[in-house]
């Protein structure tokens, strides 16, 4: 009997345990209801300027913050991805969510952090990070890619698309 009892106080916790999650997820989604929804990707994208990368979307954050993860518009839940790289802008294809579609003109800087919310690899070139504009609000889109080195050929490029051309590529957005 006593042991009955234990598992289900124990089944008890859990359960508080992801209801406070659930909550807390959706209090911080109505703090964050007036960041503007990520644009739609144009129709007809074509003419890759680079072969895109495969690897995990981790979340967006804002930028220079990279533990404050924004959870509003599915922008806080991990998917596999593919990052696309056009002259229109970073087109990243999340598997079973939304797409993350970044205009040239709203991109700000490209590189590679150690992490960002939900991912901390303690390494330099850990997560691929996007510095971009969501609206008016300055974001930090990061992805741990498969390829390490097919990352820094994809860096180089996307760099190209920055207005005054290269900048460095380690810590975009720290």
């Amino acid at each position: 009997m006593t042991r009955l009892v234990l598992v289900l106080a124990l089944v008890v916790l859990i359960g508080l345990a992801y209801w406070g999650l659930a909550v807390g997820w959706r209090h911080r989604a109505a703090r964050q209801s007036d960041v503007a929804a990520p644009p739609a990707p144009p129709p007809g994208l074509d003419g890759e300027l680079v072969a895109p990368l495969t690897g995990l979307y981790v979340s967006t954050t804002r930028s220079g913050r990279w533990q404050d993860r924004l959870v509003v518009h599915t922008l806080g839940r991990r998917a596999r991805a593919t990052v696309r790289l056009f002259d229109g802008g970073v087109l990243v294809d999340r598997v079973g969510e939304d797409p993350v579609w970044v205009p040239a003109a709203a991109l700000d800087a490209v590189g590679t952090a150690p992490g960002i919310a939900g991912k901390v690899m303690g390494m330099d070139d850990g997560v691929l990070v996007l510095t971009w504009r969501l609206g008016d609000l300055p974001v930090d889109t990061g992805i741990r890619v498969d390829d390490l080195d097919a990352q820094q050929d994809w860096i180089a490029a996307a760099q190209r698309l920055l207005p005054g051309g290269a900048r460095p590529t380690n810590g975009a957005g720290r």
